[in-house]
């Protein structure tokens, strides 16, 4: 016996529910009375919990424009919808999403480590700022006009975080002296890899090499030693290869070459290592601390993807809505939700929250 199997999907015919509210009048004192309007039904036309998830799916989670997701909509399901029902539901999705974001903020804020990272995201013709703070289980974006402190306070993460923050060398992270740092080493290797390909003749390159190698090393020794179920790295195996990449910085960082842009910007590198090692290599002392801060890079990777599909956001307003919404699918991913839905919960207005501990 073979088999043939197909795999399709029957075709989608859109269910028009409709709902007679009676109003019938008192012939004695002619008071008028009429039957309320249905859970969530308020509208005479209104679109379903379902479409408005697809809707919000379409623009939130595949980046559409509103122009292309309501062309989408109409096109698949025979059905109109203009770019203002797609800004509605999106709008009123966001709008339901206070509690939901409040505790995924205090979630994040008593976690043992976090994640953070930002990147410029247009809005309303400018440059604002997305910012991210995220956990194994929790996702939190924020969009804000600044880029700083500023705008870490109002994301409301960092100011009361006292565990480990992974993040890249950025100057405005280590205001916050709660928290315990650890640098990201996939920065540092980009950096130190942009020097040795540079390659000056007077070799003032084998430093950034030096340093590189044993950061690589290391790393594949923890990575090793993690395989086998320690908890710990060899004290011995981790003096050596702290040391050489001390040395390397210490050397750089008193070299005597002229000044210049290129030279000024290796030996503050070189300054940022023997000043920093420690958190830069936080991942080998301490094996619940990552190597890199991919994690927080991956979040804020998807406001690039909508800015090359669909461009930067109208509105600073749809800017934070957008961010709101990815926060919601994000950490309902990382629990196992299936996203769909996900946001049908969300567009019938009672979310999903974490459980209460």
């Amino acid at each position: 016996m073979q088999r043939r199997q197909v795999f399709d999907i029957p075709p989608i015919n859109v269910r028009v529910t409709e709902h007679q509210l009676v109003a019938k009048r008192c012939g004695s004192c002619g008071t008028l009375t009429r039957a309320p309007d249905p859970d969530g039904v308020a509208a005479p036309v209104q679109y379903g919990p379902r479409m408005a998830a697809l809707i919000v799916y379409l623009y939130v989670a595949q980046f559409l424009s509103k122009k292309r997701t309501a062309q989408a909509i109409t096109e698949l399901f025979g059905i109109p919808v203009s770019e203002g029902t797609v800004a509605t539901a999106t709008s009123r999705a966001a709008g339901d999403l206070a509690t939901f974001t409040e505790q995924v903020r205090r979630r994040i804020v008593q976690a043992d480590l976090v994640h953070v990272d930002e990147t410029g995201f247009r809005a309303g013709g400018r440059l604002a700022w997305l910012h991210s703070a995220s956990t194994g289980r929790y996702s939190l974006l924020n969009v804000h006009p600044k880029r700083g402190t500023e705008a870490m306070n109002a994301a409301g993460v960092l100011p009361g975080f006292t565990g480990i923050a992974v993040h890249d060398a950025w100057a405005p992270y280590d205001t916050y002296t709660a928290a315990t740092h650890a640098l990201c080493n996939a920065h540092l290797l980009r950096e130190l890899q942009a020097i040795i390909d540079i390659r000056p003749e007077d070799g003032s390159w084998c430093w950034a090499e030096q340093a590189r190698r044993a950061l690589l090393e290391l790393k594949t020794a923890v990575d090793q030693a993690k395989a086998a179920g320690q908890v710990s790295l060899d004290a011995a195996l981790l003096d050596r290869h702290t040391r050489l990449i001390r040395h390397a910085a210490t050397i750089a960082a008193a070299d005597h070459a002229p000044t210049g842009t290129l030279a000024d910007k290796h030996r503050a590198l070189a300054r940022r290592i023997r000043d920093r090692l420690e958190d830069y290599l936080r991942f080998a002392t301490d094996f619940t601390v990552p190597f890199d801060n991919n994690p927080a890079e991956q979040e804020i990777r998807m406001a690039k993807v909508r800015q090359k599909v669909s461009g930067g956001m109208r509105t600073l307003t749809g800017a934070q809505q957008f961010a709101a919404i990815r926060s919601y699918i994000a950490t309902t991913r990382k629990h196992g939700i299936a996203l769909l839905d996900a946001l049908t919960r969300l567009t019938t207005g009672q979310p999903w929250l974490p459980q209460t501990t």
